[in-house]
């Protein structure tokens, strides 16, 4: 639980203290009742594992299914409204925005229903990712995205239904302090 709160005091702009990161963040609170109902899961006590997590979601607003498969230091940023499927993967080091779901679409054949979320990806606040599929590592998903298929590494996808952006050959500009505006190439 530390090295998640360290790592969220390093990426969110707004965290004060490591003290204020651990009481009052719900996403740490959230994983560290997954971590427990995910325990308990896996050694087959799956009401326990399921009244924790029901526990876990009407206190933080944020729904992890008991066996989901989550990594380490993942910030789940304001998190109201989050929902993480049961057969959902999680790497290390991701962001998720309030609103975002990891969710199914409908198949009965299907044992694995739920995304599949690599190192690094970042997801944009009420992002729906729907069914088997892969986002990238260090890929990132726009907010209000619906992503039906596979997300490349480090692309970025936005809209409904979501699709790449073009990033080769973006500018960037900037107005100095004489009101002059100066064109940079971003690399």
């Amino acid at each position: 639980m530390f090295e998640t709160a360290r790592s969220i005091l390093k990426r969110d702009p707004a965290a004060h203290s490591l003290l204020e990161v651990v009481l009052t963040y719900p996403g740490i609170r959230a994983l560290f009742w997954y971590r427990i109902a995910h325990y308990l899961s896996l050694h087959h006590l799956y009401t326990l594992a399921g009244l924790l997590s029901q526990h876990a979601a009407k206190t933080t607003g944020i729904s992890i299914a008991p066996a989901a498969k989550l990594g380490r230091r993942i910030f789940i940023d304001h998190g109201v409204g989050v929902v993480i499927g049961e057969t959902a993967v999680i790497e290390d080091d991701v962001t998720l925005l309030h609103g975002v779901t990891l969710g199914s679409r409908y198949a009965t054949d299907e044992k694995k229903r739920h995304p599949h979320i690599k190192r690094g990806a970042f997801i944009g606040a009420n992002a729906q990712i729907l069914g088997s599929l892969e986002v990238g590592e260090f890929s990132k998903v726009g907010a209000g995205a619906v992503v039906l298929k596979d997300v490349a590494p480090k692309k970025t996808v936005v809209g409904t239904p979501a699709k790449a952006v073009h990033q080769s050959q973006s500018k960037v500009f900037s107005i100095t302090s004489d009101k002059q505006v100066k064109k940079l190439e971003n690399s």
